[in-house]
This record gives structure tokens, sequence and C-alpha cells, in this order.
């Protein structure tokens, strides 16, 4: 009787602490649970789209690649083959499947392993939600404790559509949706039945049943799934016996080969970032609508590889080796301010440098537009003369002078500043400087949106200091826009995922030019089309005015140029700066490229012409002498102000 008395106490001493030790546990791991109501407020990672002002898709953002699905739109056979493999009776239980635990923990204590988990849908959910993947006794628990809680305050519908759109599908894909998207290219609703399988076989081990990656062993699984359905009589024999007969084709994929706009898309990216935030762009589900033509990037993107492949030939026919040219092309709607197309370069897969916006090279005698914009907002005007000699300009060392010369090597004396212009002479255009003064030349580029260092050196006349691309064409848009610089934009707005617009483009506006002073100018840039180094653009048959440029050794060949509606420059030349080689000037180089472009963004548009204040006249001068002469004598007709 004794003896009996002290194996009870002993018993129930065990019991005891064995309870004390599960109740202490059970405190413990209470005590670091996450909130369940935190789901009532959940939102998971979505993905982010941009699109062209065409509504054309370029790009897709994401950090987790998931788009979202209501239940009602999960097809029943995919519901059922998800229950059939995951948790056959998740309608039944209360969030643990008691038997399935007793059964997962003899086997791993046969195995002395956690090679069983016996986890249902829900805790399989809790564990993606809350918890780490660790195997551990602890971690188990504690996903048992939140499943049981979230199936207390949530209905099976909502936590099997929460988990549809959380659970990992591989291969980059989170949820339903987007796993039907990368595997079969079409959307979750549209799934047959033998693809519902295949999907439902993924989450069991992600990588290794992707059929990206093993195509052979992911239809090995999803005929176990399909054997599953059969077996619960959620499908018939013929139906079972047509799917597993059925094979798999991988989908085109979609790789940084077919990206849309890559260059213009990083620019967009670039923007937004600073503005809406990192999180907000990548994992927010915002739709971003931007200024991209996708016609016109078409086009743009045409013009660069045409033009880089015949500039390439000449290079080689030459014997130039070593890096292989580049070209960059950007355009700017002239009053909105809006950018239809971009290329940063000729390949983005060979190299994502974004040449238009991002590289600093010298514009050489593109620049020359805005010095004489500079002078004819300062009183000169189309026929005031400048003297073309060679000239010394001191450099602002002791005893040493710079000594500029014409490309061309020749001096005509005494031309017009509209002469000069149009032929591209050096001498005039440092001469115009010398009068007006470096420092008031710089102050005039930054109103026009030149952000460039630059020094206030003579030699800035020629285009000696380095600009990006979309400043300089931005600069021009402000002679056909009545003088009035935009800021150039890329995104108009982005709206959240209900549809809320959470930002809205508003371009910088400012006048910086006369109305007046930017119809002479733009006057003046028709001329270098019709009469000077830009003729190979006169047979467009449609109003256009720009100027080449072309830099020292032939390192750079530039063409910035507009209608009344579109201004776009572009670009050629080689990443290590070596020479394009000899005569590849803007007009060769650079102009075809424009052309290419320019005639596909005018050919939809009816005719317009350039703007005509009131308070000027045309009148026929002598290109020479800049004297107006009788009609029908001149050989160039001018705008200048009424006397």
């Amino acid at each position: 009787m004794k003896k009996s008395f002290w194996i009870k106490s002993s018993l129930l001493l065990i019991a005891a602490i064995a309870c004390g030790a599960v109740a202490a546990a059970v405190f413990a791991g209470m005590r670091d649970l996450p909130e369940i109501r935190a789901l009532e407020n959940y939102e998971p990672s979505s993905v982010s789209r941009i699109y062209s002002e065409d509504r054309v898709l370029l790009a897709e953002l994401y950090v987790e690649k998931r788009v979202s699905v209501d239940l009602e739109q999960v097809p029943d056979d995919l519901e059922n083959a998800l229950l059939a493999t995951e948790d056959q009776k998740f309608y039944e239980h209360s969030g643990l499947d008691l038997k399935g635990i007793l059964r997962a923990m003899i086997n791993d204590l046969k195995s002395w392993s956690f090679e069983e988990g016996a986890s249902t849908i829900t805790q399989q959910l809790a564990k993606t939600l809350f918890l780490t993947p660790e195997k551990s006794l602890e971690r188990k628990f504690k996903e048992a404790v939140l499943a049981l809680q979230m199936e207390r305050r949530y209905t099976k519908d909502e936590i099997l559509e929460l988990y549809l759109n959380q659970v990992y599908f591989g291969s980059g894909a989170y949820g339903v949706e987007t796993a039907a998207r990368t595997y079969f290219s079409k959307p979750v609703s549209e799934l047959k039945v033998e693809e519902c399988a295949l999907i439902a076989a993924l989450p069991k081990a992600p990588s290794t049943y992707s059929p990206l990656i093993n195509p052979e062993l992911a239809v090995q699984r999803r005929n176990t799934v399909l054997k599953q359905m059969l077996e619960i009589e959620k499908i018939n024999r013929k139906t079972y016996e047509k799917a597993i007969e059925t094979s798999y084709t991988t989908p085109e994929k979609t790789s940084k080969n077919s990206r849309k706009a890559p260059y213009f898309v990083d620019f967009v990216k670039r923007r937004l970032e600073d503005k809406i935030g990192s999180d907000m762009l990548y994992k927010g589900g915002v739709t971003i609508f931007t200024t991209l033509s996708w016609k016109l990037q078409q086009a743009a993107k045409h013009a660069v590889k045409q033009g880089i492949s015949e500039l390439a030939k000449r290079m080689e026919k030459n014997g130039l080796s070593g890096n292989p040219p580049q070209a960059a092309l950007v355009a700017v709607n002239v009053e909105p301010g809006g950018i239809p197309a971009r290329a940063g370069g000729s390949d983005y897969t060979e190299s994502s440098y974004n040449r238009a916006a991002m590289a600093r090279r010298q514009p050489g005698s593109a620049f020359k537009p805005i010095i004489y914009a500079c002078a004819v907002e300062n009183g000169f005007d189309q026929d005031t003369l400048l003297l073309d000699a060679p000239a010394a300009f001191p450099a602002g060392k002791r005893g040493q002078d710079w000594i500029p010369e014409n490309f061309s090597g020749t001096y005509e004396g005494e031309i017009t500043m509209r002469k000069a212009l149009t032929e591209s002479k050096n001498i005039p255009a440092v001469r115009m400087l010398n009068k007006l003064g470096p420092a008031a030349a710089i102050g005039f580029a930054r109103d026009m949106g030149i952000n460039a260092p630059m020094s206030p050196y003579l030699s800035m006349a020629l285009g000696s200091f380095e600009l990006s691309l979309l400043e300089l064409t931005a600069a021009y848009s402000v002679f056909p826009n009545q003088g009035r610089f935009v800021k150039p934009c890329a995104a108009t707005q982005v709206v959240d995922p209900k549809g809320r617009v959470i930002m809205r483009a508003r371009p910088e506006r400012r006048m910086v030019m006369s109305r007046t002073g930017a119809a002479i100018m733009t006057d003046m840039l028709k001329g270098v089309i019709n009469e000077g180094t830009g003729r190979r653009a006169r047979d467009l048959g449609y109003e256009i005015a720009g100027k080449t440029g072309t830099t020292d050794g032939y390192r750079d060949a530039l063409f910035v140029g507009f209608s009344p509606d579109v201004a776009a420059g572009v670009w050629v030349g080689r990443d290590d700066n070596a020479t394009l080689g000899r005569y590849e000037t803007g007009a060769r180089a650079a102009l075809p490229v424009w052309k290419s472009f320019m005639k596909k963004a005018i050919e939809d548009r009816p005719l317009k012409y350039f703007d005509f204040p009131e308070e000027l006249e045309q009148v026929q001068m002598d290109p020479d002498t800049g004297k107006p002469v009788p009609e029908g004598k001149g050989v160039t007709v001018r705008l200048r102000k009424k006397k």
C-alpha cells in the first residue's frame, strides 16, 4: 500500500512538472506571437506597372511578383487540386489536423528529424505571414497557435483566398495569378484542369518542381496531384486520363531583350523613387502613366540602330577599331514638355548606360544657338555684321593667347550673324560671345535649362564644356515654344490600386525669351536647314529647324532640331571618347538619325507653321551684307522687328 502510494505520488509529481513545463512553454511562446488582428489591414506587396501614353505596358516593377485576385476568379479545379494535395480536410478542421500531426510525429521520431510537417493550409499561411522557415518544435508550436487564432477570426474562404495570393509558387511567382501568367501566359481564371494541378503541385517544393527548371519532374508531380483529385472524386476517370497525357510547353520567356523602352523606364524609375519612394514604387501596386509614345519610341530605336550600323561600316572601312560607336536620341514635346521617345544607346542588353540623360559630352557648334539667342535678346539682329577673320583672344595667362579657327579653315570677312550661324563659323561666334561677356551667356543658358558646369571662357562659344543631350534638347524647345522653357517630364501621373491619384505631373514652366526673340532664332535655325550645314533634312517637307555640332577630332557628332511640336536631339560618339573617323561630322553621323526619327514624328501631324508674332516682318536680304534687297532678287528671307 505504501509502495503504491509513492508510485502514484511520483507519477502525479512528474505529471505536474510536465504540465508546468508545457504551460511555461505555452506562456513563453505566446509572449512574442504576432498580433493576428494585423491581417485586417494586411496588404501584400503588389506589382507596379508602367504604361506608355498610348497604354502599352512598358514594364512591371516588384520585389515579389504578385497580382492579387478574388477567390471567385480562381477555378474550382485549382481549389480542388490544392486541397487534394495540401489539405484534404481544410473545410472540416479548426486549423490543425491532429491525426496528421500524430502520424508526422511518429515518423519524425523514427527518422529522428523533421521530415514531415503535417501542416494544414492555415498553418502554412501562418508560417508564411508571421514566422521563419526554420524547422524546430518552437516554430511548429507557434504555427499551431497562430493557425487556431486565424481560424477563430476569419472564414475558411478568407483564409484560402489569402493563401492563394500569398504563397510562393517558384520562379519568382507569388500568388496563383502570377504563377498562371509565369507558367502558362494566361490569367488564372483561364487555366485548364491539368494546368491547375501543376500549379497546385508547386508549394511543396517550388524551386524543385518549377516547370521552367525541371519540366519533367513538374509533370510527374502534376500527375500525382491529378491522381489525388481522382481518388477524392474531384475529377472523373476520363478527365484524369486526358489530363495526364497532356505535355507541358514552356511559354516564351520575358527577358532583358524583350523589355520595352528600357532606357526610358530606367529614367522614370529614378525620378519616381525620389517623389513617391522605393516602397511605393516597387511594392505598392501603383499604375504609372507616362509621356512615351510607343510609335515614336520604336522610330527612335530603329533610327539609332540603322544610323549606328551605317557608321560602324564606315569606321571598319577606314580601319578604325576599338570601342564601337554609340548613339543617343531624346525627344521633347514642345508645349507640354513630355518626353515621347528616348534611346540611351544602341543596345540596352550590351550597355544600360543612358547616354541621353547621364552622359555629359561636349556639344560643339550645337551650343552656338544659345549664344546667338542671348545676342538677340540683347538687341542684336540677324543682319548684325560679324568679322570672320583670324583672331587672337587673351587666354587668361600672361603672354598667352587663344587662337580659334574655323572648321573649314577659310574666312569670309564681314558676314551677317545669320550666315555665321548657318555656316557654323567659329570666329564670329567667339566674337559675339566676347561682346556679350561669358557671364551673361552663362546666366542666359541657365535660364534655358542648362545646368551643367560652365566656366566663363570664350571657348564656351564653341561648346568646350560638357552637358547632357536632354539639357540641350530642352533648351532648343524654347525656340518653337514662343520663348517658354518647360522642364521635360516622363511620368504624367501615378495611381494607387484603389484608383486614387497620388502624384500628378506639374512641369516647371517659365518665360526665358521674348516671343519675338524666339521667333527670330527659329528663323535663323531654319536657315541652317535651308542654306547651311543641315541641308540633308530639307526634303522632309515640313517646317523644321536645327543645328549641327561636331567636336575636335570628330569625337562627338550632334544634331538638335525641332518642328513646331517636337524637339529632338541626337548624339553620336564612342564611350572612350575616341574619334569616329575623319569627316564624321554632325551633318554626316547624327543628322541622318535625327531625320529618320523626325520623319515618323511629323508624318501623322497636320502641317503647322512656326510662330510669327505681329511685331515682326519678313524681308529679303543680301546674305553677305545683311542689307535689304528688292523683292525677287534676294536669296534669303528673314524675320526682323518692324521698323
